[in-house]
């Protein structure tokens, strides 16, 4: 491989490493201003507008859970770097974050108290030996430090991505196999997959998988694979472990047709295009953010704020109560604790794609910055990410979550009285709500994280998925020339050459709920069918509602059933209304899948997290990812199963309830080349939390209260 072509093929990789996994690898100086003064839009690199740098240079916590500051972070540097055991080679930094405080703690600090003491958590890798650490902020010293016990490794960081790519497009056997293709190396275009887990050889060593593309006339390269052909990358020894090329007669799919991008000439493709739709606020919007992080809308307030595993979290959620103005707690903290992603195929190049998203890439670490009128709405609020790289330096992900009001035509709550009762009333009020979002970019799929806050208490989680399909090169070209029994199709063609390969997508929840204060209990409601007696009723059958208390993680391990239907109410049973109910949320299930992989296989083993769909716990402060501390070729010995096992008592007492959303996704020629937002999600509903409606007193809209917008006359 010639000097030149090697210097194109590896810069162009770095640039598809930032485009794929949303990924910045920034320099000594932008670290210390914490800005990000470039960014790849439309395939090309221009300028873009960022918050200065003194914006976060100068920022200080306000809050007890406030994500560590610039300031904070380089102050835990310093002290690491003056630290025995890592001084003077300073270690790969895998996480930096807030050590939350506990939680007693924050739920009797009110603004105004001095903050609790600022602790940072670290998780750094040394020798092959994952490093748990916790810093004083305060004290200036390293306050506990042990040795990761449990399998597996921290979050990859981007030294470890570049450290794959160097050594793979610096190899002579990869470099002769591209080749053999007929992919020039100036074209070629790799990925990272993380390599599971499934054999006892691969214990003991870090490793990562490199796949490549040809992005050659296409900036959609994701549906040219260079199929069969994967490479082993030892990540601590900086070597390549393993060759494997089992492809070699399949050609790579041709680049017609995938360009995504817009291009003013698809206006054409549309007989009768949509004009423009915005919300317009001319008072602007309703809801404001105080300090950076606790936004206060309508009834709602919350701590709102950016994590580089979980993403977005929301904590301290509290909403008024009509009755007596009075502040009440729904929820203590909720985010994404895991996102498990397998594929359904056993061949070599294929078997080991089942991803846990969070754990092994870090979901705020692929969320990117957000299209301002395309991702968010006009009035929206922007926050930034400010993490860690691996060198120990700060850096910001901007404008990667945001706020605004959204109000879609939908009705809050209406009655209309037919005018035969004597009454002539039409009541209706319109649904506005308030939304927080971010999207994550894990490789080829973009993840779309909304919850959504909603004036009569309730909350929307919702996850839409988007992106590109991980597909697979076929020699077919149309459905005619595959053989029924053809064990190579595992999906269905979407294009020539190009199969799109059958996967699920399991996202797992972590919600510590508390319901007036942190003492809950879990309430199932059995919908049970009742017979009637003989001559008792014109009837045969009716439904009751059955309740029962779970008094273990036992009782509270839960698969959905369609004809088993239950409710599942959280609830503080010394919180009772007039009528002594006891006051409660109860989660809504709405479309979701199930894991149908053999819970011995492998992946299923580490993703045991996704074997019930509702989980409930006693509240850990450590017991936080369902995947496990180090999810990354982890073997599932430490995961929400695994805790769940210990079967300890939930009654009255405060607990956490871990819900999965899940997708089955047997790809079709829609899909191609980027696929239309597909979503679900679950709501987080009271239930005899109000004495009444709690938007009865809403106002309704009248004419001029609007700017008027009239539809075209029909046709």
């Amino acid at each position: 491989m010639d000097t030149n072509a090697y210097l194109r093929s590896y810069i162009m990789f770095i640039l598809v490493l930032f485009l794929c996994a949303g990924l910045w690898f920034p320099s000594s100086k932008l670290n210390l201003e914490g800005s990000r003064p470039w960014r790849i839009s439309r395939g090309s690199i221009s300028k873009s507008h960022f918050p200065k740098p003194s914006h976060h240079l100068t920022r200080t916590p306000h809050h007890p859970l406030d994500p560590l500051t610039i300031p904070e972070i380089n102050r835990v540097r310093s002290i690491l770097s003056s630290y025995p055991p890592f001084s003077p080679a300073f270690p790969a930094i895998h996480s930096l974050s807030l050590d939350e405080p506990d939680k007693l703690r924050v739920l009797y600090w009110k603004k105004g108290d001095p903050l609790p003491p600022r602790r940072a958590s670290i998780v750094a890798l040394v020798h092959g030996q994952t490093h748990v650490l916790v810093v004083g902020l305060d004290s200036g010293r390293v306050i506990s430090h042990a040795i990761h016990a449990g399998s597996g490794y921290p979050v990859l960081s981007t030294n470890d991505i570049l450290a794959a790519a160097e050594v793979t497009l610096t190899d002579t056997e990869f470099n002769k196999s591209v080749a053999a293709r007929g992919v020039e190396l100036s074209d070629v275009a790799c990925i990272t997959p993380s390599p599971g887990w499934f054999r006892p050889d691969e214990e003991g060593r870090r490793v990562i998988k490199v796949q490549c593309f040809s992005k050659q006339g296409t900036p959609n390269f994701y549906m040219r694979p260079i199929e069969g052909l994967t490479v082993t990358v030892d990540l601590d020894r900086r070597e390549v472990v393993k060759i494997s090329d089992t492809g070699g007669g399949i050609p790579v799919p041709k680049g017609t047709n995938t360009d995504y991008r817009y291009c003013p000439k698809d206006r054409t493709r549309r007989k009768d295009p949509i004009n423009p739709i915005s919300l317009e606020q001319p008072n602007g919007p309703s809801f404001r953010v105080e300090d950076g992080h606790t936004v206060k809308w309508a009834n709602w307030c919350f701590h709102l704020k950016a994590d580089q595993r979980a993403g977005l979290v929301v904590s301290r959620v509290k909403v008024v109560d009509p009755e007596t103005g009075r502040w009440r707690s729904v929820m203590y903290q909720g985010m994404a604790s895991e996102l498990f992603v397998p594929y359904m195929d056993p061949e070599e190049g294929w078997y080991f794609k089942t991803y846990m998203d969070a754990g092994e890439f870090g979901l705020g670490a692929t969320a990117m910055e957000l299209v301002a009128l395309n991702d968010c709405p006009r009035n929206s609020y922007y926050m930034d990410g400010v993490f860690v790289a691996a060198d120990g330096k700060p850096f910001v992900q901007a404008n990667m979550i945001c706020v605004f009001e959204r109000h879609a035509g939908e009705i809050a709550w209406r009655h209309a009285e037919s005018p035969l009762t004597g009454f002539k009333i039409r009541e209706a009020r319109p649904k506005v709500t308030l939304v927080a979002r971010m999207a994550a970019s894990v490789g080829n799929y973009d993840y779309i994280f909304d919850w959504e806050f909603q004036t009569d208490g309730l909350i929307r989680i919702k996850v839409g998925l988007s992106g590109m399909l991980m597909v697979k090169g076929t020699p077919y070209e149309h459905v005619n020339q595959v053989p029924d029994d053809d064990p190579h199709m595992t999906g269905g063609l979407v294009s020539e050459n190009v199969v799109g390969v059958v996967h699920d997508h399991y996202v797992t929840f972590r919600l510590d709920m508390d319901v007036d204060g942190p003492d809950n209990s879990l309430v199932r409601v059995d919908l049970v069918k009742e017979e009637t007696a003989p001559g008792e009723s014109p009837r045969r059958s009716y439904l009751r509602a059955r309740r029962r208390v779970a008094k273990s993680e036992d009782d509270a391990r839960i698969k959905l059933k369609l004809y088993e239907p239950s409710e599942f109410h959280l609830v503080n049973p010394s919180r009772t209304s007039r009528l002594g109910n006891p006051a409660g949320y109860k989660v809504v299930p709405g479309s979701n899948a199930a894991s149908l992989l053999d819970l011995n296989d492998p992946p299923q083993l580490r993703s045991a997290f996704t074997n019930n769909q509702i989980w409930v716990t006693p509240y850990n402060k450590s017991e936080r990812w369902a995947g496990g501390l180090t999810a990354y070729q982890s073997k599932g010995d430490d995961t929400l199963a695994v805790w769940s096992e210990r079967n300890r008592p939930i009654e009255n007492r405060d607990i956490v309830m871990w819900y999965t959303l899940g997708f089955h996704h047997v790809p079709c020629q829609e899909d191609y080349p980027v696929m239309p937002t597909v979503s679900s999600s679950f709501h987080l509903k009271p239930v005899n939390f109000f004495e009444s409606n709690p938007i009865l007193g809403a106002a309704p809209n009248l004419e001029g209260d609007l700017p008027v917008c009239r539809a075209a006359s029909s046709f």
